[in-house]
């Protein structure tokens, strides 16, 4: 099976958000937060290397109120481009500004089962099958652990998921199940016995971390010593906004904008002040809270135009994005599944988001569906064909085979059609049949989606992990385990 991953690059569509002075009044307005109204950091070391270095820090309240100078200084450090490495260096996603490349979402809780179809508790068997299909799938650049093993301790739980990815898929893997200092450094450990050791894994970082925020305006400690950990050793790290307007950041786009960067803002800064130029990328997941309930929404207008204008925040700052995207608010794989993975991935995808989340879940992230990964994939597919745009030259314009035809014939039998007929799209979900047969059968793309998965999960076998890395993998997780 081809090892080919599918990922957008030199597009030819373009869109603006954002004018320049926006932007611009946005960042403004950020700074302004993040001095005058500060930042929670609950972890008595990131309070420190604020202090250090000059921020104002209220050790009771764990608020940093710092200068602009020191968060603008502090980001210049970071990376513009680097890469997430792969257990197969042929599948390593290049984070340049000029590739977007989709994953699976995380921590799912629920799993509509591929064989009964009934809703369950998520469990470590999924973490593998899932892993295993992404593996088989080239639209799937790279992983995010996709649902929370439930069935494992708890303490050590993150760990468990990212040993059974390794072991399923030779694609990158990201997490975002590591939420403090001890599961780090085990994970650390682990991701050096895959790149060779702690010297190789700064070379090929075969694992990255997103650390989730504390909206409005805040951080879990144990994450914040995890990054900082991952920070050390040039494991890519970022921090997720996932602000919602009416609730966790105002009702107003603009100022939920503003909230949500400078929780980012300020805690990338803060991995630059501790591990200056440590690989780092901007998160986020911003939505609206519904009008009639004040639940996150996982879709909606407000969400597709955050996706565009959080990676015209993340070009702003030079470093590369992993942008929120097909995550729906649906509870089936239906008609409002299909509006907001169409929407939200072409709006992250025309500014060139550089990761796309959300692949094959519902319900705002808490359902995974394996018929939906399948048709999320072929969403990105058409987004893949879209984002060439129209080429025109002489080969293009076909003028030769347009006087052979001339008036009133075809083109089937030309050359031309032959050369280039395989360039038009050719869906696996669209249902383009006969109306006569669409009513004998009564199927459609759930069904079609769902074989696909269960093939793929029959006959794909992914290249296998060595078995003593994986039994070093196995004592670490252990000693965290006994801890």
């Amino acid at each position: 099976m081809s090892k080919n991953i599918k990922s957008i690059s030199n597009p030819k569509l373009k869109l603006e958000v954002l004018t320049t002075e926006e932007v611009q009044k946005i960042h403004d307005a950020t700074l302004w937060i993040i001095e005058n109204v500060g930042v929670r950091f609950p972890s008595k070391r990131a309070l420190e290397i604020w202090e250090a270095n000059g921020a104002a820090v209220d050790h009771e309240k764990k608020i940093v109120r710092a200068k602009p100078q020191l968060i603008e200084d502090a980001l210049k450090k970071c990376p513009p481009k680097y890469i997430l490495a792969a257990r197969d260096p042929e599948q390593d996603c290049s984070l340049d500004g000029n590739h977007v490349y989709l994953g699976t979402d995380g921590c799912g809780v629920e799993v509509i089962d591929i064989e009964t179809g009934q809703k369950r508790t998520s469990q470590l068997s999924d973490v593998r099958d899932i892993s295993r299909l992404a593996d088989a799938t080239e639209e799937v650049g790279f992983h995010w652990v996709p649902v929370s093993a439930q069935d494992v301790p708890p303490e050590a739980r993150g760990l468990h998921e990212v040993r059974a990815i390794w072991e399923n898929s030779t694609k990158h893997v990201q997490t975002e199940s590591i939420y403090n200092a001890d599961e780090a450094k085990a994970a650390i450990e682990m991701a050096a016995l895959i790149a060779g050791g702690k010297d190789k894994l700064r070379e090929r970082p075969v694992l990255s971390l997103m650390q989730c925020t504390a909206p409005p305006l805040g951080h879990d400690g144990g994450s914040l010593d995890a990054a900082l950990l991952a920070a050390e050793v040039g494991i890519p790290t970022g921090f997720m906004t996932m602000a919602a307007c009416l609730t966790t950041g105002p009702v107003t786009l603009a100022g939920n904008l503003a909230v949500g960067n400078a929780e980012v803002i300020a805690a990338t800064a803060l991995l630059q002040l501790a591990c200056p130029g440590a690989p780092v990328f901007y998160a986020a997941a911003q939505t609206a809270s519904d009008l009639r309930t004040g639940a996150y929404t996982g879709g909606g207008p407000e969400d597709f135009l955050f996706g565009a204008a959080t990676n015209v925040l993340s070009d702003f700052y030079n470093i590369p994005l992993s942008m929120g995207a097909f995550a729906t608010g649906a509870k089936d794989p239906n008609w409002q599944a299909g509006l907001e993975g169409a929407m939200s991935s072409f709006m992250a995808s025309v500014v060139m988001s550089d990761m796309l989340l959300g692949c094959g879940f519902l319900h705002g992230s808490r359902i995974w569906s394996f018929a939906e990964m399948m048709m999320d994939c072929e969403i990105f597919s058409i987004m893949h064909k879209m984002m060439k745009g129209i080429v025109v030259n002489e080969e293009t314009l076909a003028l030769d085979a347009i006087a052979a035809v001339g008036p009133g014939g075809h083109f089937l039998a030309q050359k031309h059609t032959r050369n280039h007929m395989r360039e038009i799209f050719l869906p696996e979900f669209m249902d383009r049949r006969p109306y006569s047969e669409w009513e004998s059968k009564k199927d459609d793309a759930r069904d079609w989606a769902l074989a696909k998965a269960r093939k793929k999960l029959k006959e794909h076998q992914p290249d296998l992990l060595d078995p003593k890395i994986s039994a070093e993998m196995a004592k670490i997780i252990k000693s965290v385990e006994k801890e």
